[in-house]
């Protein structure tokens, strides 16, 4: 990359770093803290966790298109300035409806695809892939961190002060934008029609390929989101667990699960077998929701938890690469505004049902639902068979 390049990529980096701490920094506290608010219950307290995911479903594709004809800055900034207000009224709030319209307000700032479009703007062609690369990296660290320091925040300054947090990165979010990311030429954007933009959309929602991995996402996310409706209770209640150390617990688990990565990526990489890492990966999501679901001793279940992030970290990074090789060049900016859809929707899906289906019939349910999709996910996979995709990526490949 040349130097202008590393320094535009590196500012989007963390500016994607910025905002994915402020998404997965609330993820596992609201279902300890927001229960202390007058009207809390496990319905609304799903609805807060998840209709971030909601908004962003809605939004992502129509903010995308903005950005493509008023511009990225006005666009990324206009979302910062909503997650910031977003924030604000959720560390103000005193009920759970001031919470869900904090949530609501953060989700609407849905700038994830115009970032993306952004880091395409301003690198090469032969250096995007690898631009996407570092700017996927940092999604991963900030899930790792924001773990950590929800917690480690939240025990200082309680539920208020990590949403003061999040409004505080969202806003040194605006002063990247502004004064370090450069602003990208009109010209290096897509020209094509808006009757070729709607094709190529049509096309993401009818591939049977790109079907399949954005139904993967979608189960992965609503796994997700339904695994912090139970998991932060079951720490504090099951296995006594201050809620102010519960950072102890996610560290060493996260970290663990980056080593058990490496033995899927051999699989997949160097055995060339895809497919079954991907297998691998699904089972493992799957047991791990099942653990959590019988609630075993405390070596078990924090055994669940390591498998579970195994999966899912090797599932998030890989899903989103499948989609970008099973579509040519001009078609991977509809197909991942769609994938992205997804992800949201399954987030929304998971906060939203899942709170409804723990409040009218309990953990296990909850976590039977979450069973129910895994396994049709990864049948569906082991199914898939060798068959080619038109685009010469083998769709045994997801």
């Amino acid at each position: 990359m040349s130097p202008d390049e590393r320094r535009s990529v590196g500012a989007l980096a963390v500016l994607y770093c910025f905002r994915m701490l402020g998404l997965f920094m609330v993820l596992p506290l609201l279902a300890l803290y927001a229960a202390d608010l007058p009207g809390a219950t496990p319905t609304l307290i799903g609805l807060a966790i998840g209709v971030y995911g909601l908004m962003q479903a809605l939004l992502q594709v129509p903010l995308g298109w903005l950005s493509d004809r008023v511009g990225r800055k006005p666009v990324i900034v206009g979302g910062l300035l909503l997650f910031a207000l977003g924030s604000a009224v959720a560390a103000m709030a005193d009920s759970i409806e001031g919470i869900v319209l904090g949530r609501l307000l953060q989700g609407a700032g849905a700038i994830a695809s115009t970032v993306m479009a952004m880091v395409a703007d301003l690198t090469r062609e032969e250096q995007r892939t690898k631009a996407m690369a570092l700017v996927g990296a940092s999604i991963g660290f900030s899930f790792i961190l924001a773990l950590v320091l929800g917690p480690l925040v939240a025990s200082v300054s309680d539920l208020a002060g990590v949403f003061w947090f999040t409004a505080l990165l969202a806003v040194s979010g605006i002063a990247l934008v502004i004064w370090v990311v450069p602003t990208p030429q009109r010209a290096d954007r897509s020209t094509r029609s808006n009757g070729a933009q709607w094709g190529l959309l049509a096309h993401s929602l009818r591939d049977g390929l790109l079907m399949r991995l954005n139904i993967g996402v979608f189960v992965l996310h609503f796994v997700l989101t339904a695994m912090f409706l139970v998991v932060p209770g079951l720490l504090e209640g099951s296995f006594t667990v201050d809620r102010a150390s519960h950072w102890l617990v996610y560290l060493p688990v996260l970290l663990l699960s980056l080593l058990g990565i490496v033995p899927l990526m051999i699989l997949a990489e160097r055995k060339g077998q895809l497919r079954w890492a991907f297998l691998v990966a699904i089972a493992l999501v799957f047991v791990a929701s099942l653990i959590v679901g019988i609630v075993p001793s405390s070596p078990v279940f924090y055994g669940g938890m390591c498998l579970f992030f195994v999966g899912f970290n090797y599932l998030e990074a890989t899903l989103p690469s499948q989609v970008s090789k099973a579509v040519d060049a001009d078609g991977k900016g509809a197909a991942m505004g769609v994938y992205s859809t997804c992800q949201f929707m399954g987030a929304f899906a998971g906060g939203a049902g899942g709170g409804w289906l723990l409040q009218h019939a309990g953990a296990h349910a909850l976590m039977g639902a979450c069973l129910g999709l895994v396994l049709i996910w990864w049948l569906a996979v082991f199914r898939t068979g060798p068959d080619v995709h038109s685009g010469g990526t083998p769709a045994a490949a997801q």
